[in-house]
Order: structure tokens, then C-alpha cells, then sequence
């Protein structure tokens, strides 16, 4: 055994070992498979890093420790710390993990420069986590039966009257997203002056759960559209319920929980039905919800709903357009690249983005506004985007 490969071992155990006294059990498991996985891939391909990264290889490794050794006192850090330990460390263990095939092929005699593909990948994925560009996108409400849920065409506005919708979804305050960065986004929606400004869900993370304010500073902003700005709760808004919604009711945004609210906009009054995240009997609970407050007859119906994974458990003809989030977009895949496939529609069977049908309903699953868990979107950018919404 090697010294790399000792003191690489010796810092998986000593961060695990933290981790187990500070937090228990099953957070140390969770952390232990993701870091487990990085600590033998960096071992096993330790000669090829040597002549790809060269200096930097010990420096990548240490900061990807040090990240998950803070996760164990999380807090918003200060952007010192963003800059010299979160960033490379995501960049480093999006990038390792991408590069197992890679390490097999090299093993197996191809040149070590192979690895730049996916740490080139990952660098990318860094770039894309810290920027969201700004998007014009016509939702045409068409009506058409399109049978079996699949992907569709989002159409082109003909010149009558659309509804201008801004939808905020996942914005997880944390490494990438900062509270400036959030407040700058809400003001660019406040900017655009659409009808409705819609907030999906899933506002925090492990590093700002404990933070009891720092919800309230980035919403800030929305404040100047108070009667327009309406939300439901995502599955992490449970972590820290009483942040989201004192975050979201000093900013007069109006929460939906499995409730529905008529709304005047310039193109006639809309329900707007909000559902809460519901992590059993989905269907059962939708379909009261859905009892309780009946689609008023000739009215568009906007649903709020976090999680697409839900849309098939409504029955058809209850909304003319979801709005959902959720996915951040499918995280990882070829979205950059012109092509719609990601990791969640490659392995599920959960619509990942963009627009979908089944049967007249239509589903929009907005990429999201930041990102959580796998540490980079790679290939997915973030999404901030004005929907004009035109019945067809």
C-alpha cells in the first residue's frame, strides 16, 4: 500500500468516524456509499489522476473531504470556503464518479487522456450549476388527446391572448445558490411583469435548513408583486416547514396546501389548485383534494405540483396545465447538447422536462432553478423562464 493510497483510506475513515458521533447512523450510511464509491475510484485510478491533474490531484482530494466533513455542521458558508472547497470538491466527485468507465477502458490499455472527457464533463456541470439563463418558452393549451403520457411539442403563440407565467421551482439555497443569487432571480421575475408568478417548491437544503432567515432575505424581492406570487410545498419544504412558509407569507405569497384560489388575470379569472407533496396513498389524497374543489366550468386550471412523478395519478381532464419541478430537469444528460435525454427519463419513467401530454392534460416540468443531491448538473442547464400560456 502506498501513501496516497493510506492517506486517502485513513481520511474516508476519519471523516465516516465524525460523521457517526456527530449526526448517527443513517446519515454517516448515506455519506459512507457516496463517499465509499469516490475513495475506490480515486484509489483505483490514483497512477492515471497522477498524469492528468498532476499537483492538483491531492489538493481535489482533500477539498472533497473536507466538503463532506462540513456537511456534518451545516450552515451557509462564506464564499472563501464556497470557492476553495465546495466547488472543486463537486467538481472533483461529479467528475470521478463519471470517469469509472473510463478507468476500465484505460485498464484495459487505452491512453489515461481519456479521463479528460469526464472531468471535462464536470467542469461544465460546474459552470451550468452557477449560472441560469433566462428563457422564452409558448405553452399551447391545444386540447388534443394524446393518449399515453409522452413527451410533446411546446408550439408557437399566435398572436392572441397568452398568460405570462414565471415559475420558480427548486431553488435549494445551499452551495450553488446562494441567498444573493435567489433574491437576484426573484427580482428578474418581478422584472419581467408576468401575470402570475408560481413558486414550486423545495426552497432549502441540509446547509440552510437551520438558517431561519435566510428564506425570507432571498424572496425578498417578491414582495413588489404581492397578489400575483402564489406556491406549494415541495418534499425538503418538510424538513423545515415553519422557515417556508413564514419565508413565504412576509412576502405576501400565498401557499397553496391541497387548495385551490380563483385569481383575475388579462386573460379572465384562473383557478390556481396547489397540491401538498404526499409521500403516501398519492392517489387517494389528490382525488379528495380534487372532490373538494371542482373545476369551474369554461375557467383555465393551473395545478401546482411538485413532483411529476404525481401527474399520473390525477384523473384526466382536471388540469389544463401542471406545473412541476422536482427532477432539476433530469440533472445529468444531453439537454446542452440539443438532445432530450437524461438520466431520470433514461432509467424511470418520471417526465424529466419540458412538456408532456397524456390524454388532454399537459405537463410542464420546469429544469429547475438550482439543484440538489448529485453535486453538479451536468448537461441539464437551470432554467428561468417566462411560459406564455395560450389556449389553443
Amino acid at each position: 500500500m502506498n501513501a496516497f493510497t493510506a492517506a486517502t483510506l485513513v481520511s474516508y475513515l476519519f471523516v465516516m468516524l465524525v460523521t457517526w458521533r456527530e449526526r448517527g447512523r443513517f446519515f454517516a450510511m448515506f455519506s459512507g456509499v457516496a463517499l465509499g464509491i469516490f475513495t475506490l475510484a480515486v484509489i483505483g485510478m490514483q497512477s492515471q489522476l497522477f498524469g492528468l491533474l498532476h499537483y492538483g490531484r491531492e489538493f481535489l482530494v482533500s477539498a472533497t473531504y473536507l466538503h463532506f466533513l462540513l456537511l456534518v455542521w451545516p450552515r451557509l458558508r462564506s464564499w472563501p470556503v464556497r470557492l476553495l472547497v465546495n466547488y472543486p470538491a463537486s467538481f472533483f466527485f461529479a467528475g470521478t464518479l463519471l470517469g469509472w468507465p473510463f478507468a476500465i477502458a484505460v485498464s484495459l490499455g487505452a491512453s489515461f487522456y481519456w479521463f479528460v472527457v469526464p472531468y471535462g464533463f464536470a467542469l461544465l456541470g460546474l459552470l451550468e450549476s452557477l449560472y441560469t439563463p433566462e428563457t422564452v418558452r409558448d405553452v399551447v393549451l391545444d386540447r388534443q388527446d394524446a393518449g399515453v403520457l409522452r413527451r410533446y411539442p411546446l408550439g408557437k403563440a399566435n398572436g392572441g391572448p397568452v398568460l405570462q407565467v414565471v415559475q420558480i421551482t427548486d431553488p435549494h439555497i445551499g452551495t450553488f445558490m446562494s441567498i444573493k443569487r435567489l433574491a437576484g432571480i426573484c427580482e428578474r421575475a418581478v422584472a419581467r411583469n408576468p401575470d402570475l408568478i408560481l413558486l414550486t417548491g423545495d426552497f432549502l437544503t441540509i446547509e440552510s435548513n437551520r438558517e431561519q432567515y435566510a428564506l425570507d432575505e432571498a424572496l425578498a424581492p417578491l414582495a413588489a408583486a404581492k397578489g400575483k406570487v402564489f406556491a406549494c410545498l415541495g418534499n425538503h419544504d418538510h424538513e423545515a416547514p415553519h422557515h417556508v412558509k413564514r419565508a413565504l407569507a412576509a412576502h405576501g405569497v400565498r401557499l397553496l396546501v391541497d387548495e385551490a384560489e380563483v385569481v383575475p388575470t388579462p386573460i379572465g379569472p384562473v383557478q390556481l389548485l396547489g397540491f401538498d407533496f404526499h409521500f403516501q396513498e398519492r392517489e387517494r389524497k389528490m382525488g379528495e383534494v380534487l372532490a373538494r374543489f371542482p373545476r369551474p366550468e369554461g375557467m383555465m386550471r393551473l395545478v401546482l405540483l411538485h413532483d411529476p412523478g404525481a401527474f399520473g395519478r390525477m384523473p384526466a381532464g382536471e388540469g389544463d396545465l401542471v406545473l412541476a419541478g422536482h427532477t432539476h430537469g433530469g440533472q445529468v444528460g444531453l439537454v446542452s447538447f440539443g438532445f432530450p435525454w437524461t438520466f431520470v427519463s433514461g432509467l424511470t419513467k418520471i417526465p424529466d422536462h419540458g412538456l408532456w401530454a397524456r390524454g388532454p392534460d399537459r405537463l410542464y416540468v420546469h429544469r429547475g432553478t438550482g439543484h440538489y443531491g448529485f453535486p453538479l448538473r451536468i448537461g441539464v442547464p437551470a432554467e428561468q423562464s417566462l411560459l406564455r400560456i395560450q389556449r389553443g
